[in-house]
């Protein structure tokens, strides 16, 4: 089992470009099964979810290669229309593949997914709106049997919650289906619109993303596409509060500044100055960060719960208190209890957690989740001492290549055996 060991304390100064969105790419490859055609997804990061997806992908018939950033998939020769249990369990995204198999081959078998444990997330949402677009699906067992067999026809879906997973999957079913489709409630996340452009390009025709109301008009004879994904605000997230948390300067490029403005808010009430110059999004840090009013996790434009531990952690080994409220998840706060082995004055009750920034000190600490590993390693930049973060398959679910880039930044980690 590997792990980081970091030396804190040295301030991150650099210039890096970032990933590719993790959270968009997964729903792009799934896309890419509508289309019997070759279709070439660029900027696309070497993470462990993606490797997962493309072998579902290749399990499923089609033809997958990697060159560099860039992967291809040839879905003409698609001949499977389920997925093992193997597969599916290694992450949550996994369900994607229920919407885009529907629309594709009218059947889809597939066991419920795996990934981070972060609580109850069922996939109700999911089921009931590809039911509305004619779905017939059976429960056997751990397993979901899918068929089609009526075909499938456009309706009008209203999400009671905007479930990114659930408007995704519904999207791509009814790309699938006769007729138009009305997606009332839908996630609003900058990821479903960057879905909407690939959508397009492979000669669908879809309008709404970005606001609650998608329209989907179904039926249109699709071909292969090429797409760039856009960058991950989340990845972003973590770089600008591990400047925070160590201090120094950092500029980003590759990412729409206006998909962080709650971030960057926050950010900058606790005292970094946070720059946006166009293209290039830079941000300074030359003291320790101060505590900040409330912090609610919320559906896009609000706080988005993926960048809570993160920022918890750099204010973690600050100045002042904050209160976190987490709206999204029910087990969000399972780093919460790795952050106070290195010293943090960290209460929780309940979807509350109130953070008394003091500073840090390194310990052997161990992520439980994607986002909680990363948020590890962002007070261990900030913290006295070294710190050892094991339970690295987390963290590489999400982040390319995370302790090259930091150490470009001038961070002090090791991957250690």
């Amino acid at each position: 089992m590997s792990m980081y060991e970091i030396q804190g304390g040295r301030p991150l100064n650099g210039r890096l470009r970032v990933q590719g969105a993790k959270n968009s790419v997964l729903p792009l490859l799934a896309a890419a099964l509508l289309a019997p055609g070759q279709s070439v997804i660029h900027h696309c990061p070497d993470l462990s979810d993606v490797s997962a997806t493309l072998d579902i992908l290749a399990l499923l018939g089609c033809r997958v290669s990697r060159e560099g950033e860039s992967v291809t998939v040839d879905a003409a020769p698609i001949s499977g229309s389920a997925i093992p249990e193997r597969l599916m369990r290694e992450m949550r995204s996994s369900v994607i593949f229920l919407g885009a198999l529907l629309a594709r081959t009218g059947c889809a078998k597939l066991c419920y997914p795996g990934g981070c444990e972060l609580g109850p997330r069922p996939i109700d949402l999911h089921l009931a709106a590809l039911r509305r677009l004619g779905a017939e699906i059976r429960e056997e067992g751990e397993c979901l049997s899918c068929t089609a067999g009526g075909g499938l026809r456009g309706a009008h879906i209203r999400l009671p919650f905007p479930s990114v997973g659930a408007t995704e999957n519904a999207m791509l079913c009814a790309c699938g289906a006769q007729g138009v489709t009305t997606l009332a409630g839908a996630a609003r996340e900058p990821e479903i619109v960057d879905l909407q452009r690939f959508l397009n390009k492979l000669g669908a025709r879809v309008s709404g993303a970005g606001t609650s109301v998608i329209t989907i008009e179904g039926g249109r004879s699709l071909h292969g596409a090429e797409h760039t994904v856009m960058g991950d605000r989340i990845a972003a997230a973590t770089w600008l509060c591990a400047c925070g948390a160590a201090g120094g300067e950092v500029a980003l490029t590759g990412v729409e500044p206006g998909s962080l403005d709650t971030v960057l808010a926050c950010l900058e009430q606790a005292g970094a100055r946070v720059e946006n110059r166009g293209t290039q999004l830079r941000m300074v840090s030359t003291k320790p960060l101060q505590g900040i009013q409330p912090v609610h996790t919320a559906p896009y434009p609000g706080f988005p719960t993926d960048a809570q531990a993160i920022l918890m952690a750099a204010l973690a080994g600050g100045r002042g208190q904050t209160l976190f409220v987490e709206n999204m998840f029910q087990s969000r706060y399972r780093h919460v209890e790795e952050l106070r082995r290195m010293g943090a004055d960290i209460q929780v009750r309940g979807r509350c957690a109130v953070v008394t920034g003091r500073p840090l000190h390194g310990q052997r600490v161990r992520s439980t989740d994607l986002r909680g590993g990363a948020a590890l390693v962002v007070a261990a930049l900030g913290a006295r001492g070294t710190t050892q973060v094991t339970g690295l398959s987390h963290i590489r679910r999400g982040y390319e290549n995370l302790e090259g880039i930091l150490r470009e930044l001038g961070a002090d980690i090791r991957l250690l055996p």
